[in-house]
């Protein structure tokens, strides 16, 4: 059976740590789960690094369901998170009926929504109905513009106070987990520290109670710079164009195909 919301939440109680990575497909899902993630994000960062955008915000929602399905068809023990993208849940109804479609036609388990206070109607309506939601405050990708680009949040003490306020009023509102990007690790341990449900950090130290990253971020296959945060524990953009190389290499010498290889 899959993990669910509420035993991702327990892990906090028990003082375990929640391994989370994005994925986008269903070949990536499988691995990831055989891995043992506790969850899986399909995140809307596919915009960036699998469909080539310069940021998250061209993202769909038929973009997102139809890579979340990829994704559930997957996973077997993992919980199956899906992202809502830039416009789909400007209103509490029109998210309720978005994020329905996340569980009912994408096999998802959860939705990811970016903000606090100006998102408070739509998570409290999605939780009383029964829809586990999981935040997301700090640098929110949705609202790079408004940010004044990918930079730290919470540096200074009043931004810093702001986003401690928002995941208090995230908690109380019922998520069973939230994610703190780019934010100083003194800030996100603080954080982690008040808060009964879980934090996932990326960027934002040790201090939170799990971590997320980005798969082709660290496998190395994501063809820009990488963040600070990112660790990479593979460099597969060498491998595979090794691989794709000598592939063309030997069908240009008329070795591939071999006898063996033809019918």
């Amino acid at each position: 059976m899959r993990l669910t919301a509420k035993a991702i939440f327990n892990k906090k109680k028990k003082k375990e740590k929640i391994t989370v990575l994005t994925a986008y497909d269903y070949p990536s899902a499988r691995i990831l789960d055989a891995a043992g993630m506790d969850v899986v994000l399909v995140g809307d960062s596919l915009g960036m690094v699998v469909l080539g955008y310069e940021t998250t915000l061209p993202v769909t929602m038929r973009d997102m369901l139809h890579h979340t399905k990829a994704v559930s068809r997957a996973v077997t023990r993992a919980l199956v998170v899906g992202d809502m993208p830039f416009g789909s849940y400007d209103r509490p109804d029109q998210a309720l009926r978005n994020a329905r479609r996340f569980l009912k036609e994408a096999g998802a388990d959860a939705v990811k929504l970016e903000g606090g206070e100006r998102v408070r109607e739509q998570v409290a309506l999605l939780v009383q109905s029964g829809i586990p939601v999981m935040g997301h405050l700090g640098m929110t990708p949705q609202s790079v513009g408004s940010l004044g680009g990918y930079r730290v949040q919470g540096k200074q003490k009043r931004e810093a106070d702001q986003i401690l306020k928002e995941a208090l009023l995230l908690e109380k509102l019922g998520v069973f987990a939230i994610v703190l990007e780019c934010v100083p690790a003194m800030l996100a341990a603080r954080i982690t520290r008040r808060l009964k449900c879980p934090t996932i950090g990326i960027g934002a130290g040790k201090g939170t109670d799990g971590q997320v990253l980005v798969l082709h971020d660290m496998l190395g296959i994501a063809g820009k710079v990488h963040p600070r945060f990112v660790r990479r524990y593979a460099n597969l953009e060498k491998e595979i164009r090794r691989a794709a190389e000598k592939y063309r290499k030997e069908v240009l010498s008329g070795s591939f195909p071999s006898k063996e290889e033809s019918f």
